[in-house]
């Protein structure tokens, strides 16, 4: 029965609505319901942080889980809660997780001196579960880990015995949970798992190499960062090992919300719209003339971005060329904040071209809707990039994306050119390698299908076209469950 309906514990350290600080939270409120369509039992495992227990119901305590090493016994609970599409289960140990500043930083904005043991017990407790040692007769097939604050699961499953198997996601390579290496015996981890083909990473310990070692199968959010990772430079030292690990390494790209980002009934946006009615997106765009206090004119290409202000996002790269935009004749929004000395490169150029160029530092869901519908391009020239959301939205709303081509970017959109227009796959404009030139040239090509009406409405319905949700990668993770499973 388990290898057609797998029970499945999906384990991750945020879980939007619920908390969240980036892509991983969205990723676990999605999958799993996601999954749960298809038949498989799944459940969620996650911290009971403070604010997430301010916002649940019916909270039930089912018992302990024992403790080890210096990581404390802790309580699990199962809660009711409207904002999640799975059962869920909370690991209670209030002296790791009820603080003010959850998940991972103090409210000085440092990583908690204590992050290795708030979630080597996450971690622990994901494991014990995976042995049947939980306090419940739910038994899980496979343990679902996420990231390097769930990585010592697979460690613990196989280093303990257990019946589960275990499989990893990287949402991120770059963050791989570090500690010194005298935290072995507090991890409950044995001596003999500090080896070149075990936990040590430069005579350090890392939890993300724990799980990339231990976990029956690995998988990341994009097929093109799959095979990034395995060179230099976005393997972050790790790209050996993935190599190695190749044959149980699978890419599989996430899918998006679509009931929340559809520009039919999005109540964010002034005009819904669909493929049918494009021309009612003007309205959008003029509203976000307004709204950046722009002057409102139709048919200037008005490109935008919604996004941190950091080098690894491209911003570096957006901020060479805006000055070449307006030669062009274009406008400029952007929505974000990060970088002091980027946020200030594009204060001082919104200075300089004030009917030209707008930003708005700081984040606004409902503006980073509005910026969706009423752009006409969304430039997102990251430097890489394991899976992107952005990019996927902006062809949802018939606002293609300009995008360096790298992991998720590459493998959503579909660049512009007279046989992908012809064969109506085209959604984009895609290019390499990152610099202004290229950059540039993407845009000139952009702006240059903008002037040809008929062009551009071919290429905003066959992005409109695309399939993003979650049931195309929800299907590919049941498969591999299941190949886990044979």
């Amino acid at each position: 029965m388990a290898r057609f309906s797998p029970s499945v514990l999906f384990v991750a350290s945020e879980l939007q609505p619920l908390i969240k600080t980036g892509g991983l939270g969205d990723v676990a409120a999605a999958l799993p319901p996601a999954l749960r369509a298809l038949g498989a039992d799944v459940r969620v495992l996650l911290p009971a942080y403070s604010k997430v227990l301010a916002q649940v119901r019916n909270i039930n305590v089912l018992g302990p889980i024992a403790g080890a090493g210096a990581m404390p016994e802790s309580k699990l609970l199962a809660v009711d809660t409207d904002q999640v599409g799975a059962p869920l289960y909370l690991l209670d140990c209030p002296a790791l997780y009820q603080r003010e500043s959850a998940p991972y930083l103090d409210s000085s904005g440092h990583d908690y001196s204590d992050n290795h043991l708030r979630f080597g017990t996450l971690s622990w407790a994901a494991a014990s579960i995976g042995q049947g040692l939980a306090p419940f007769a739910w038994q899980a097939d496979i343990v679902h880990c996420n990231d390097w604050q769930t990585g010592l699961a697979p460690a613990y499953l196989r280093l303990y015995g257990g019946a589960a198997k275990s499989l990893i996601t990287i949402h991120n390579l770059a963050f791989q949970g570090i500690v010194p290496a005298y935290n072995l015996g507090l991890l409950a981890l044995p001596s003999s798992s500090f080896s070149i083909d075990g936990v040590e990473f430069h005579n350090q310990l890392s939890f993300l190499k724990a799980g990339l070692v231990y976990a029956d199968r690995i998988t990341t959010v994009s097929p093109t960062y799959a095979a990034e990772i395995q060179e230099e430079p976005l393997g972050f030292g790790l790209q050996g090992l993935l190599k190695k690990r190749s044959a149980v390494l699978t890419g599989i790209l996430n899918g998006v919300d679509t009931a929340e980002w559809d520009p039919a009934r999005d109540p964010f946006i002034i005009q819904n719209y669909t493929a049918a009615t494009l021309a009612k997106k003007a309205l959008n765009k003029a509203q976000l003339q307004q709204e950046f206090g722009l002057p409102v004119a139709h048919r200037t290409p008005l490109l935008a971005t919604v996004s941190r202000i950091t080098d690894q996002k491209g911003l570096d790269v957006i901020v060479q060329v805006l000055p070449q935009l307006v030669e062009l004749g274009g406008q400029y929004v952007l929505l974000g904040n990060g970088d002091p000395a980027l946020e200030a490169q594009f204060i001082s150029l919104t200075a300089q071209y004030p009917q030209w160029i707008a930003c708005r530092i700081g984040y606004h869901e409902g503006l980073s809707h509005l910026i969706e519908a009423g752009a006409d391009a969304f430039l997102m020239p990251s430097r890489f990039e394991p899976c992107g959301l952005n990019q996927m939205y902006s062809q949802r709303y018939g606002t293609p994306p300009i995008v360096h081509a790298t992991g998720g970017l590459a493998d959503s959109v579909v660049d512009c050119t007279a046989e992908t227009l012809a064969d109506n796959t085209a959604s984009g404009f895609v290019f390499r390698p990152l610099n202004a030139i290229a950059l540039l040239a993407a845009i000139e090509r952009a702006l240059l299908c903008y002037r040809d009406e008929q062009v551009w409405r071919r290429l905003q319905i066959s992005g409109m076209g695309k399939d993003f949700s979650w049931n195309k990668s929800a299907a590919a993770y049941l498969d591999i469950y299941r190949e886990m499973l044979k």
